[in-house]
């Protein structure tokens, strides 16, 4: 049976993101040799590119669900492949399904209204791209694909996909599209996922990621679906700021992407000019006052020309999700200035009357006067101990994240993001605190629900379309800060 250690670390894997209900020979596997260690790829990159890969290599694995003893595995053949640093071996196990029959449907829905009426069914899995970096035992390998396993339907997980069996069958009515994270950077659930791989010895892999296959069924004798419409269908499925689409099974997660070179902007040489230019390439988003400030600043101030590295960071620095301008920029009203800024008005009631307050507009939240409160606290804090009720005052923390532009440039990482700030400036305050309960709130345009009429929305307006729709940004924000924040506890 599996140990305590191992069943506490698959249900925490099944808690990082696998769906619960969703849906062979031993041997070993060498990803890459120890003297060919490539090292490890840029965990960010400026470009949202993605390139294909090489070939494809297939692995398979036993169907168990309980970890066999070490005596209880039968020797086997070695299964054995070289690598160079440039080619990285990924080993992919399926399951089966991703998405629940009643997601099925309201996707097939969408899929007919907005991509093509043609699609009768649609069927899911979700593909785990393993990538190690040594060879696995036996023993090992029945580990991996034990915590990869649905608990109580271990056979939904194969080492060969589920969907490509079925294609097969009507190859020509039938389309496959698989979307998953971008190569530049490790998901949080990759680093998730290997931290619990490390917990249970599996130190040889170094990033696991998730990809979602989706296997779409035409009415026989309809025509297949073109380029335009698979690019449609899988704009409905995925994130296009963190997520792509493969056209085929991954074999690395090495990118081929070169970083663009630092430049120098010629500033003291050619003057405004030269910023407008590299402000409209870069899209920093830089005003006329903006401008004008930074052209003195290299220019008279700092006397030298800025790097493309230095402006986009100005301009990341200067951005409304990091300043809140607004809040401290000057408010005209009817063409007359107003005495006080956004954040003085906020800040005036701690002026006049502060008694009640203990932390305020520092720190990383804001804490007013508590009361004496009975709770559970450890007898030695810092270590293991045993707990003991305790009578403490216990002051009352309040903080607030605002993440708009987040939000709706890519909602469900946006919101997660959001949640996990206000945790940490919540852990960040005094000495420490506790968190008790947290809320999301949301302020979007027009929804333009399907078969229902809003008198009070304006049908003529049209959203950028680099921004998520309002709808959008409800559900995917919603589950992205619900997510975050069940994780967490």
């Amino acid at each position: 049976m599996a140990s305590p250690v191992e069943m506490m670390a698959s249900n925490l894997l099944h808690l990082q993101g696998f769906p619960q209900n969703m849906g062979k020979k031993y041997g070993f596997i060498t990803a890459k040799s120890s003297g060919s260690r490539r090292p490890r790829m840029a965990r960010h990159c400026f470009h949202q590119q993605h390139l294909c890969w090489p070939r494809i290599q297939r692995v398979t694995l036993p169907n168990t669900r309980l970890l066999p003893a070490p005596s209880a595995v039968a020797p086997s053949p070695l299964v054995e492949k070289s690598y160079t640093a440039v080619d990285a071996e990924i080993v992919h196990l399926y399951r089966k399904p991703f998405l629940q029959e009643s997601e099925t449907l309201e996707l097939l829905k969408k899929v007919n209204a907005k991509v093509s009426s043609n699609v009768v069914e649609i069927r899911t899995e979700q593909c785990f791209n393993i990538q190690l970096d040594n060879a696995l035992t036996p023993e090992k390998l029945a580990t991996l694909h034990w915590l990869l396993a649905e608990t109580y339907e271990p056979e939904k997980l194969q080492p060969e996909s589920f969907l490509e069996e079925e294609a097969s069958r009507c190859p020509t009515s039938s389309v496959i599209v698989e979307v998953g994270p971008r190569m530049t950077f490790s998901t949080a659930f990759s680093t998730n996922a290997v931290s619990i791989c490390k917990s249970l010895s599996l130190v040889e892999v170094t990033r696991l990621e998730r990809s979602r296959r989706y296997l779409l069924r035409l009415k026989p004798g309809s025509d297949p679906l073109d380029e335009r419409q698979i690019s449609d269908f899988a704009t409905l499925v995925h994130d296009r700021m963190t997520e792509c689409v493969y056209p085929k099974k991954l074999t690395s997660f090495q990118s081929d992407i070169v970083p663009e070179p630092v430049r120098i902007v010629p500033v003291i040489e050619r003057g405004k000019e030269a910023l407008e230019e590299i402000n409209v390439k870069m899209g920093l988003a830089f005003d006329e006052q903006d401008i004008n400030y930074y052209i003195h600043l290299f220019r008279d101030d700092i006397k030298r020309n800025p790097t493309t590295v230095e402006l986009f960071d100005i301009a990341q620095s200067n951005s409304e999700h990091s300043r809140h301008w607004f809040f401290n920029g000057k408010l005209v009203i009817d063409g007359k200035t107003m005495p006080k800024t956004l954040f003085q008005l906020v800040k005036s009631p701690l002026k006049a009357n502060h008694n009640n307050s203990v932390i305020g507009f520092k720190d990383n939240s804001s804490a007013i006067k508590g009361f004496q409160v009975n709770h559970l606290r450890p007898m030695v804090p810092g270590s293991t101990s045993p707990l003991s009720i305790m009578m403490r005052e216990l002051d009352i923390l309040f903080t607030a994240e605002t993440h708009n532009f987040p939000c709706a440039v890519a909602p469900y990482p946006g919101a997660e993001t959001g949640a996990g700030g206000r945790i940490r400036d919540t852990h960040a305050t005094g000495k420490g605190s506790f968190i008790v309960a947290s809320t999301a709130g949301y302020c979007v345009g027009n929804l333009r629900l399907e078969a229902s009429y809003a008198p009070w929305e304006d049908s003529s307006f049209s959203y950028p379309v680099n921004l998520a729709s309002p709808l959008q940004i409800l559900v995917d924000a919603s589950d992205g800060a619900s997510d975050y924040g069940n994780k967490f506890w």
